[in-house]
């Protein structure tokens, strides 16, 4: 896998009014900004050429964020959403980013911690099915008796399956393709469940179902949002690790060694942050 591409433009209007004067993905999950945690989803993969796409008011602010990224051994580039027509546009507007590679499409206001094994098909795409007590808020996707994906629906109002599609999407280059040829659906948007289908129908598409103890969060929502705060903020201080901190996640992906991770360490403030990472240091 090449190249990864976060989603984080939208108006965020369902965390209204927290969304009035600043981009969702910016908003804090505990103690790291929410974009924090799919782009170390994205590092923990090996992908180090990212893409993250926003509104063009708030690009400035992700640049003023990871000023810095490339002394983490990250290559982040920056495009803008003028107007969000669903989630397959990340795929075109990103389009000379990719080139002829493939991605990881993840979207920006997606959590993800455990441990998954699972292996990228080198060409397809491959989705996960995450089970879900209330299927019919998300894409849904349907297994027959051998295990394999027969069906995927979007937001539907009787779900043939318990399990939902996370957002995060590996995806060959046929992808772009594939997305330019969508059509808005009855709610006006592209919709990834569209894109996903196409691999379907050109039996392309590998869906991994995650393990129980493997977590999913949608942070979309001021309910979800507090609950994924929540959920960082417990197992952080139960197990002192910290979820989402990129600095260690590119060292430990060996992006950067540990004398360049110090130097980086050693221009913070004094913090929480900065305490976990000297402990990491001090391995």
């Amino acid at each position: 896998m090449n190249k990864g591409i976060i989603l984080s433009g939208g108006t965020g209007s369902r965390l209204f009014p927290l969304t009035t004067i600043v981009n969702k993905q910016l908003l804090h999950v505990y103690d790291k900004p929410m974009v924090y945690y799919p782009l170390s989803t994205l590092i923990r993969k090996g992908i180090k050429d990212i893409c993250i796409i926003s509104s063009p008011s708030y690009i400035q602010h992700y640049l003023r964020l990871f000023i810095n990224s490339s002394q983490l051994g990250l290559n982040i580039e920056f495009r803008a959403q003028i107007t969000p027509k669903g989630i397959p546009e990340a795929l075109t507007i990103s389009e000379d980013f990719i080139g002829k590679d493939s991605c990881c499409l993840i979207l920006g206001d997606n959590i993800f911690h455990g441990a998954q094994r699972y292996t990228i098909p080198e060409e397809g795409a491959m989705i996960f099915g995450y089970p879900v007590k209330h299927p019919s808020r998300y894409g849904v996707v349907e297994f027959n008796s051998k295990g394999n994906a027969i069906s995927i629906e979007e937001k539907p109002e009787k779900p043939k399956s318990k399990y939902a599609i996370p957002g995060i999407y590996f995806l060959d280059n046929k992808s772009i393709k594939y997305a330019k040829e969508l059509n808005p659906s009855e709610r006006g948007e592209l919709e990834i469940t569209d894109l996903i289908k196409r691999y379907l129908e050109e039996d392309a598409l590998k869906v991994t179902k995650l393990n129980r103890g493997f977590v999913w969060l949608d942070a979309g929502l001021p309910s979800t949002l507090h609950q994924a705060s929540s959920y960082i903020q417990t197992i952080q201080e139960r197990q002192d690790v910290s979820i989402g901190c990129i600095e260690e996640d590119c060292y430990r992906a060996g992006f950067i060694d540990k004398k360049q991770l110090r130097k980086i360490v050693e221009t913070y403030p004094d913090s929480e942050y900065r305490l976990y990472l000297e402990r990491v240091l001090s391995e």
